[in-house]
């Protein structure tokens, strides 16, 4: 098990982490700590105008945001849940402004890895973007990570390699998808 009981416990404290995720390595945080999601964006180097992606354990976890999903539009999401398809949905709530940054939109994904998403089960969801700094490539190792952040970053948690391209993002509404960034799925 490479989540083990303390990763959990630093992730609910406040800690940002680097970890493996069914597509590539994350820079994570828990989304209910905006101070720590500042932190995050100022450790990546992310433009502070553009969300991240937020990695739920199941599709139930939208509720949370205030993000309904039809009936039609459900059964498409657990066509592509888990696995690696991010869903862009309309999040106006002014109380996740610090998320959805301005855009009034947030992106979704389960992880099609059971551990992790044993994980945020466990703790909530994990704001997620990919682990580098802005404008390089995704880590598929933990020592590229660590290249990236270096002792910025006090928990990493090694997964082996992660081989796969980073994962699609797209948005659905009534029942179309619309492909914004290709990846490793194709819809």
């Amino acid at each position: 098990m490479i989540f083990s009981s303390e990763v959990a416990e630093d992730l609910k404290n406040g800690a940002v982490a680097v970890i493996p995720t069914d597509t590539v390595y994350g820079i994570v945080c828990s989304v209910r700590l905006p101070d720590v999601v500042e932190k995050l964006y100022t450790l990546r180097g992310r433009d502070h105008h553009k969300p991240c992606i937020i990695l739920l354990s199941d599709i139930s976890g939208l509720e949370e945001f205030g993000i309904a999903v039809s009936t039609s539009d459900g059964a498409l999401l657990h066509t592509v849940w888990p696995g690696k398809v991010s869903v862009v949905f309309d999040c106006p709530k002014e109380q996740w402004l610090y998320l959805h940054r301005g855009t009034k939109t947030l992106a979704f994904r389960v992880p099609d890895d059971r551990e992790l998403r044993n994980l945020l089960h466990n703790i909530g969801p994990l704001i997620a973007p990919s682990a580098n700094t802005a404008g390089s490539l995704p880590a598929h190792t933990l020592a590229e990570a660590k290249n990236y952040f270096g002792d910025q970053i006090s928990l990493y948690v090694d997964g082996g390699y992660c081989e796969s391209l980073p994962s699609t993002v797209a948005r659905l509404k009534n029942g179309v998808w619309e492909v914004l960034r290709k990846g490793a799925v194709t819809l």
